[in-house]
């Protein structure tokens, strides 16, 4: 039962910390990333849920997804990890209602876990190879946040304006309402190869939670995900073993080359064959 309720929000237990951080990551996203981090976040930190967002006003749901006899509906939902003052919370990416959705997700980190920044995370769909070292890029909205992340090995400067006519991303805007709160906040992403779009990326993974254990000294054993990396990439070496086109494919990217359309989706074909079937 909710130990509170209001509006949509139903909160199932008070964390009650002192000072807090927020780190934000939606399921749908390249490679998978921002759901894997808060996944591991979760897994490795002992997360407890706490609170949830309920979808209706939110996410469309004239049509529902049915898995094993049993209803899928969307999830939003805060995870507490006391001993580090993390609050979690890993939600689909709304479709209506922008604003008020992201002000709800500051109302609860704000009233019950005194949340004080956040963190968005993410992939950004790059045309590199997945054997190229990865980037971590960042921005903030404020100067403080940029300076305290600066030994983090964050890639900065960079210049970026929303197309005409288009929306900011979730992220950008989710930044700007927690400046409206004085809330201090970095949106955090990696580089994601396009052939690896579609499934989760281990190493961009990595990268990302990298960050998170330098900047709250969390001290985590990364020989899971190292695996989980060497698995990857055995499948694409066998791959590019199998079909000498692709590893020529790969080969060009390597070289910071750039592919024909009907080379990248000839690439993303074959990897993501592999892929579905390993998994």
């Amino acid at each position: 039962l909710a130990l509170i309720q209001e509006g949509p929000v139903r909160i199932s237990a008070a964390p009650k910390l002192k000072s807090a951080s927020l780190i934000v990551g939606w399921s749908q996203d390249a490679g998978g990333v921002g759901s894997s981090a808060i996944k591991h976040l979760r897994r490795k930190l002992g997360g407890e849920p706490f609170a949830e967002i309920e979808p209706l006003g939110f996410f469309p749901l004239r049509g529902v997804m049915v898995g094993h006899g049993v209803a899928q509906f969307p999830e939003s939902r805060f995870y507490c990890c006391r001993e580090h003052s993390l609050v979690l919370f890993e939600s689909e990416l709304p479709r209506f209602e922008w604003h008020r959705f992201l002000s709800l997700i500051l109302d609860v980190a704000e009233r019950y876990c005194n949340v004080n920044e956040l963190y968005t995370v993410g992939g950004m769909v790059a045309f590199g190879a997945h054997t190229t070292p990865r980037q971590m890029f960042a921005v903030t909205n404020c100067s403080g946040m940029k300076d305290s992340l600066r030994e983090c090995g964050l890639a900065w400067g960079m210049d970026y304006e929303t197309p005409p006519g288009q929306r900011p991303t979730l992220n950008s805007f989710l930044l700007w309402v927690a400046s409206k709160r004085s809330i201090a906040g970095a949106s955090l992403w990696t580089g994601v190869p396009f052939y690896l779009a579609a499934f989760e990326d281990h190493r961009a993974s990595r990268e990302l939670l990298k960050v998170f254990d330098a900047r709250f000294s969390l001290g985590f054993d990364f020989g899971e995900l190292d695996e989980d990396v060497r698995r990857q990439n055995e499948e694409i070496a066998q791959v590019r073993f199998d079909f000498p086109e692709i590893d020529g494919y790969i080969q060009k990217l390597e070289s910071n080359l750039g592919l024909t359309e009907q080379e990248a989706e000839q690439l993303a074909a074959r990897i993501g064959q592999r892929l579905k079937k390993g998994n």
